[in-house]
């Protein structure tokens, strides 16, 4: 059982940046999708990147450079570098792995975006 935390939410002004991280509880091996979603209060659970195991990329239209995930295997660690960040980027965010014919979800971190 593959167990998801994520990190590096927290407090951040309109412009600012945040790196949030998803680090897995073992090593992760081809072939698997990491996404990124987010929700805000009385929304629906949304989309916003994803990152394949031969490192593809793609991104909702929402955040489509400001944001960028990338991976590093030897930390069994996905990153969600957030710039120029706006208020409707408020949310908690939550990594999910597809794996094996499994799936799995992280407890989620928060990201505020306010002056």
């Amino acid at each position: 059982q593959v167990q998801l935390v994520e990190s590096g939410g927290g407090l951040v002004q309109p412009g600012g940046s945040l790196r949030l991280s998803c680090t897995a509880s073992e090593s992760i091996f081809s072939p698997y999708l990491m996404r990124w979603y987010r929700q805000a209060p009385e929304n629906a659970r949304e989309w916003v990147a994803t990152i394949t195991s031969n490192d593809s990329t793609n991104y909702a239209d929402s955040v489509k450079g400001r944001f960028t995930i990338s991976r590093d295997n030897a930390k069994n660690t996905v990153y969600l570098q957030m710039n120029s960040l706006k208020q409707e980027d408020t949310a908690v965010y939550f990594c999910k792995l597809n794996y094996r014919l499994q799936t799995y979800w992280g407890q989620g971190t928060q990201v505020t975006v306010s002056s």
